[in-house]
């Protein structure tokens, strides 16, 4: 199951990737908000970030303007590693590498079809551990 959430500046592409999950066979919730009045971007990153560090969903995707400010406060939940990506080689590296579990980027960057090819690397793309994992948990140190 994938957590999304947006912002009223993320919520018309989150709808579209929501589409786009739905094409793909995907099982997501829906954390909000549900239109595009203003509200605050870190209520919804705190909904998918809990659920992800909760165990209940697998990956969270969080769009907001940029995606910064969802990637931030998506940040300050223990056990999440929010990557703000525009790019599929970071959408993909950051999988790999890093073992990210929250995927952020800004309607305001993107457009519908990069936000797919985002998803999709992100979500397609394994962690390869090793090394890695070294630095993963260095990461998850910081907390503490």
């Amino acid at each position: 199951m994938i957590a999304i959430g947006s912002d009223h500046a993320g919520f018309a592409l989150k709808e579209q990737v929501k589409e786009h999950l739905q094409s793909r066979g995907i099982e997501f919730q829906d954390f909000g908000t549900d239109s595009a009045a203003s509200c605050h971007y870190v209520d919804y990153a705190k909904k998918v970030a809990e659920s992800v560090a909760s165990g209940k969903c697998e990956k969270g995707i969080l769009v907001c303007g940029t995606g910064v400010g969802m990637s931030m406060a998506a940040n300050k939940v223990k056990g999440i590693r929010a990557a703000c990506v525009s790019d599929t080689f970071s959408a993909t590296a950051t999988r790999m590498h890093n073992n990210a579990n929250v995927l952020c980027f800004g309607e305001r960057v993107v457009g519908a079809g990069l936000a797919f090819m985002l998803v999709d690397a992100f979500l397609d793309t394994p962690f390869e551990g090793g090394r890695h994992q070294i630095r993963v948990d260095m990461i998850s140190d910081l907390e503490k």
